[in-house]
């Protein structure tokens, strides 16, 4: 199956007054796994509808190997999408509803009959052909989608968050048969999800996406570990997101002070100055005995230790007010590190802290994302 590239150039949607997409930019290469990453209302699911012709651009291009297709019907395109809902013919077989879209490409009975072998072979449900969508798993009816997708030979293949009916633990086994899929077939995936750890786990490349923008691109462990911005740091994964006020650079970053406790911050602008936000991942933090001394440390207060099997969730509630996460891997069988109430002295390494500028965007917190 050939690849296709995907170039969006000032690509804007309006609904009346409302603009959902707001000129963005992206590059999705040949045979690239790319995600679109954001909550609900951030323009993901309207970008990848006109990708695919269901919508129509109110402004910019969008070219499929150089060709602008922004105002070719969706039946015309090389692509094809995979829907959340699967959106599977009931009364046909799985054959049958995976041959469906060859009966309008004029295929002979005999390049049917190879083409949907094909695809089922890939999808690892060779033998189910005769069954009815109503006696397969909902792991099993989502290859079947698949498969009817990837029969057509489409140049990109666009997927709709088509894990999201499926329970967490299949979720999680799908996610690495996806991305092995891609990587067999060597298509463009083009996919939309507002699961950071489905992003995270599959793709090449991550747009995260905010209010119609694009905030940051790149690899997976570019947008974890080198976040742009506040939104980006504090929507992908858990940060932790601590008001601070930066006075320029310093010995080996940006000085930033936090309360009355001095800081140096490795990563991000260190010509960084004035009110900003420093950010550092709950893994990296280490916790010493209270009056440990050193660069980069702050004393603070164990509020309370939470346990979630391989790993401890420590909140630690800083001197200057501020109250942190601290993950810490669980010694199975050992007494317990931390209790609540406990002096501590939080470390947070010059390496591992970024400085970010404050440029007012409002961040989403754990309980907002989830409801988005």
């Amino acid at each position: 199956m050939a690849g296709g590239e995907v170039l969006l150039v000032d690509l804007v949607k309006r609904f009346g007054d409302f603009t959902a997409v707001d000129g963005i930019n992206l590059d999705m290469p040949s045979g690239e796994f790319f995600s679109m990453l954001g909550p609900s209302g951030c323009g993901k699911t309207t970008t990848l509808r006109m990708i695919a012709g269901f919508e129509r651009p109110s402004e910019g291009q969008i070219l499929l190997d150089g060709v602008d297709m922004a105002q070719t019907p969706p039946h015309k395109r090389n692509v094809n999408t995979v829907f959340q809902s699967y959106a599977l013919f009931p009364h046909m077989t799985v054959e049958e509803n995976v041959a469906f879209g060859l009966r309008y490409k004029g295929a002979t009975k005999q390049e049917t009959k190879q083409r949907v072998g094909t695809a089922m072979e890939l999808v690892q449900l060779t033998g189910f052909e005769k069954r009815l969508p109503s006696k397969l798993s909902g792991g099993q009816q989502q290859r079947v989608a698949l498969a009817r997708a990837l029969v057509l030979n489409p140049a990109v293949l666009l997927l709709d968050e088509p894990l999201g009916a499926l329970d967490a633990k299949l979720r999680k086994r799908l996610q690495v048969e996806l991305k092995a899929l891609q990587e067999e077939v060597g298509i463009t995936f083009v996919y939309v999800t507002h699961d950071q750890e489905e992003a995270l786990t599959m793709s090449d490349r991550i747009a995260v996406m905010s209010q119609g923008r694009v905030e940051q691109v790149g690899t997976p462990t570019e947008i974890y570990e080198e976040p742009a911005t506040a939104y980006v740091a504090d929507f992908l994964g858990v940060s932790n997101l601590m008001e601070a006020v930066a006075s320029g650079a310093g010995e080996g970053g940006c000085r930033v002070a936090l309360g009355e406790f001095s800081l140096v911050a490795g990563k991000g602008n260190a010509d960084t100055a004035g009110p900003s936000k420093v950010t550092i991942r709950p893994e990296r933090v280490d916790l010493e005995p209270q009056g440990t001394t050193g660069a980069n440390r702050i004393p603070g207060m164990v509020e309370r230790v939470v346990y979630v099997g391989s790993v401890l969730h420590i909140y630690v509630n800083l001197a200057p007010g501020t109250r942190i996460q601290v993950w810490t891997q669980n010694d199975a069988g050992a007494q317990a590190p931390f209790v609540s109430g406990q002096a501590v002295v939080a470390y947070l390494p010059q390496d591992a802290l970024r400085v970010l500028p404050d440029a007012g965007t409002p961040v989403l917190v754990g309980a907002e994302i989830e409801s988005a």
